[in-house]
């Protein structure tokens, strides 16, 4: 693993890492903030997801959330969101390739070498942060915006007891109804549609729940909740009777602006499962 910079930021330090991942056969960038609490003692860990054409960067310079993770004495990873690089499948749209990974495994052989996100995310990085770092792998959280609320949702649900707590942004919350997800989900898993399932989290709040509590915020304003689809996801919870808030934020739209707003609600409601 290369350090790529490392600055001192509210009493801990915002690192940016790049390693060679075996998941995904490429360089892989992360940045990963660790609270002063970690130079004497592990500490809990909130995972962020970022949303479509996002890097590491975007929500680690524009959320405004390593502030209040040092509050909290909470740590912060940002992975990238797709495998990146010469020879790494790509496609012209902004919404499929680099960039877009969708945070899943792709089974069709243009994108299986590479796009293996899920696996990525799942297994290989947090083996990497808890060797490497001050990290408590028993307190771990996920949260994310829009692409990266889906992936944050799909991971939550479908792997019992890795997450005491998850929140999502604005996620893509029904993608087996969207062109955002139905055209990802064709290119990357194939045309059978009973894969695609598996990654909706609509369908899995509805078939599985989360065995802790769930927060999402979505703006009212949000210029593309056609494509979001946040109505499916309320109604799973309250047919499920999740614990938790689905909120409407009114006069929000999909930005970091909305994200930064909201984010110390998030980060409080994380911190509150990680110490319990």
């Amino acid at each position: 693993m290369r350090t790529v910079s490392e600055n001192r930021c509210f009493g801990g330090v915002q690192g940016v890492y790049t390693h060679a991942s075996e998941t995904t056969g490429t360089d892989m960038t992360f940045g990963l903030f660790l609270p002063a609490e970690a130079a004497d003692h592990p500490v809990p860990l909130l995972w962020y997801l970022s949303g479509l054409t996002c890097t590491h960067e975007n929500a680690m310079t524009k959320a405004g959330a390593q502030r209040y993770a040092a509050e909290h004495g909470i740590a912060l990873v940002f992975p990238d969101t797709s495998p990146r690089g010469e020879g790494v499948a790509d496609d012209a749209a902004y919404d499929l390739g680099q960039g877009a990974g969708f945070y899943l495994n792709a089974t069709e052989a243009r994108w299986a070498p590479h796009f293996r996100m899920w696996d990525y995310v799942a297994e290989e990085l947090p083996r990497i942060l808890t060797a490497s770092f001050e990290i408590d792998e028993d307190r771990q959280a996920i949260t994310g915006h829009s692409m990266g609320g889906h992936g944050a949702l799909t991971l939550a649900l479908s792997l019992p007891g890795r997450f005491r707590s998850v929140s999502a942004f604005a996620p893509i919350a029904n993608p087996v109804a969207s062109d955002w997800g139905r055209k990802q989900f064709a290119a990357y898993l194939g045309p059978d549609e009973t894969l695609w399932r598996a990654h909706d989290a609509s369908i899995l709040m509805a078939e599985r729940g989360f065995d802790g509590e769930v927060l999402v915020d979505q703006g009212a304003s949000d210029q593309f909740l056609d494509l979001l689809k946040p109505e499916a996801l309320a109604h799973a919870m309250a047919a499920r009777r999740q614990p938790g808030a689905f909120r409407l934020q009114q006069g929000y739209d999909h930005s970091y602006y909305f994200v930064s707003t909201f984010i110390p609600d998030h980060i409080a409601f994380h911190a509150e499962a990680l110490y319990r």
